[in-house]
């Protein structure tokens, strides 16, 4: 089962683990050479940047290599996000196979319980349950089965996922389930019982069940609303879904935001996207202090797992971890000398404090318009790029 230990000794450890050659043609194997950094990844542990410094000094890895490509795909969907807001990218960006009315808003309880009887579908709930990781295949598996055979809308189906991901990134979640659902791309992504026996291991193999059948027969169940389940006994006890809470566990330590920890001073601001070693430049007398932000995990809650991943590396930064409204948390760091930090399209608009952010670690340059695609992004960004060097070491800008 997949680990995923909160620190940066691990993410490291992780990181030279990365096999890029094996990657390139084993990455959509469940079983295959995929590099385990996206907790790391979504929590600021490590940033795309240094993913790719260390790819260029140990591997020489050229920038059309599919690992840089994926690496591409987050800052792509971060490029989205940037552009379109949470709202934006929160909403169908154009209908998909059936009209929004077609689809259900509350997710089946065999599905919930992993006892929908097609074994690809209660693997995959089985395995994010346990491990709070998913393959992105499997991820695939179970987003085009909820979303295109048992017609749930794409955004409940992301939310409930969410909840249970250690590297749950909002743009990342939302814009993947559209790309599957046709609401985010041209067409459906389907998949069949051979191609879960052609990526997976033998207990995934859905032989004998709704999946066993041609993608044409897929496409055409995918255009009609009637909602396809596998015929059985509905008995089975399955498994009990983790619960998500919208306020960090109490064994935590999270309190309220206190004035008499910053008033007047140098403040560096540890939040859940930002979870690296204080950097060495900050002033010498600042004290450090985590947040998060009761809007944020209202709306997102979490499950126990992945608030002890951060609640556990917030602990190791810092013994003042807060939980807060954003009217709290402003009115608080505002009586802070300067707050520091690192930027993250999740950090809330607080105008009134003292802000020095640095900007979010990114490999690719910000465009100044959105692109519909990531082949167009992908020209745009590497517009006069021939090798990964001059992403990794930036001598000029790139026109």
């Amino acid at each position: 089962m997949y680990e995923f230990p909160p620190t940066l000794q691990a993410a490291h450890e992780r990181l030279s683990l990365v096999d890029p050659k094996h990657y390139a043609y084993s990455r959509n194997d469940l079983t295959g050479a995929v590099s385990y950094l996206s907790p790391y990844l979504t929590h600021g542990f490590l940033s795309v940047p240094d993913v790719a410094t260390v790819m260029y000094h140990r591997h020489r890895l050229g920038l059309q290599h599919k690992l840089m490509m994926e690496l591409g795909w987050r800052e792509y969907y971060q490029h989205l996000h940037q552009h379109w807001g949470e709202a934006g990218i929160a909403a169908s960006l154009h209908e998909g196979v059936l009209p929004e009315s077609a689809y259900h808003t509350e997710l089946p309880d065999d599905v919930r319980h992993a006892c929908t009887r097609v074994p690809v579908i209660d693997q995959a709930v089985s395995t994010l349950y346990a491990s709070g990781y998913l393959h992105n295949h499997a991820r695939l598996w179970l987003a085009s089965y909820l979303v295109h055979l048992r017609k749930v809308h794409w955004r409940v189906a992301a939310d409930w996922l969410y909840g249970h991901l250690l590297d749950g990134d909002l743009a990342s979640n939302y814009l993947s389930w559209q790309w599957v659902a046709g609401t985010g791309s041209n067409k459906p992504y389907l998949f069949n019982a051979d191609n879960v026996e052609k990526f997976a291991p033998a207990p995934w193999h859905s032989r004998g069940t709704l999946l066993d059948t041609s993608y044409e027969t897929l496409d055409i169940l995918a255009h009609n609303p009637a909602t396809v389940t596998q015929a059985g006994d509905r008995n089975d006890a399955g498994v009990d879904e983790p619960q998500v809470y919208s306020a960090p566990p109490e064994h935590l330590g999270f309190t309220a935001a206190r004035a008499d920890c910053v008033a007047g001073r140098q403040v560096w601001l540890v939040h859940p996207w930002a979870l690296a070693d204080v950097p060495a430049d900050v002033p010498s007398d600042v004290v450090v202090v985590a947040a998060s932000w009761s809007e944020h995990t209202h709306a997102h809650p979490w499950d126990t797992r992945r608030w002890q991943f951060v609640g556990d590396r917030m602990a190791a930064l810092t013994p003042h971890r807060w939980w807060s409204s954003v009217p709290e948390m402003e009115a608080v760091l505002a009586q802070a000398h300067t707050v520091h930090t690192v930027a993250h399209l999740r950090l809330p608009d607080m105008p009134t404090v003292p802000w020095q952010q640095r900007a979010a670690p990114r490999l690719f340059r910000d465009l100044d318009k959105p692109c519909d695609s990531f082949s167009k992004w992908w020209v745009q960004v590497n517009k006069g790029v021939r090798h990964l060097q001059q992403l990794v070491y930036p001598t000029a800008p790139r026109a």
